[in-house]
Parts: C-alpha cells; structure tokens; sequence
C-alpha cells in the first residue's frame, strides 16, 4: 500500500467524496489510522465484491480438499451414471 493511501480518520471526514472519487478511479485501498494506529481499510466496491468471490472460491476448494482427505469421494463413472440417471428421469 502507498503511503499516500495511509490517511487519518481526520482527513477521511473532511474529505469523504474525494477518497471516494480516488478509490472508484484507482481501485487502491485506503487505510484509515485513528490516533496513528491502523483502524480501517477502504476499498471500492468492485474489489471488495472481487474479494469475496475469491473467498468464497477458495471455501470451496478447501472443503473439497477436506474431504477427499476424510476419504468422502465418488468415483467418475459411478457419479456420471447418477447424473445420467437424473436427467432421464427428471429427478
């Protein structure tokens, strides 16, 4: 993170609209400082929303990985036949 984009709690309320104009411009976080210690990061949207679908991508990946090491797997025939089987039945 730039230092340029480390700013006080103070210039974050006196200047609200430009911090917001800078993170839609340049897609960089924010961190807020209050009494010179990291409070808060700001980011635009767009990353924010980025982030969580990485997040919960990652989740994913993790509880597949879990278990297949806990031995919860279906072999690719037998699920191909299942889905097959759904399809024609409509089930």
């Amino acid at each position: 993170m730039r230092t340029a984009n480390i700013k006080p709690i103070s210039y974050l309320k006196a200047n609200a609209a430009e911090v917001l104009q800078k993170l839609s411009e340049n897609r960089e976080p924010f961190l807020i400082t209050q009494n010179g210690e990291a409070r808060a990061v700001m980011q635009d949207i767009a990353t924010y929303e980025n982030t969580q679908e990485t997040l919960a991508l990652l989740k994913i990946l993790a509880l597949g990985n879990q278990e297949i090491a806990e031995g919860k797997t279906t072999p690719l025939a037998t699920a191909a036949r299942r889905l097959r089987a759904k399809k024609i039945t409509g089930k």
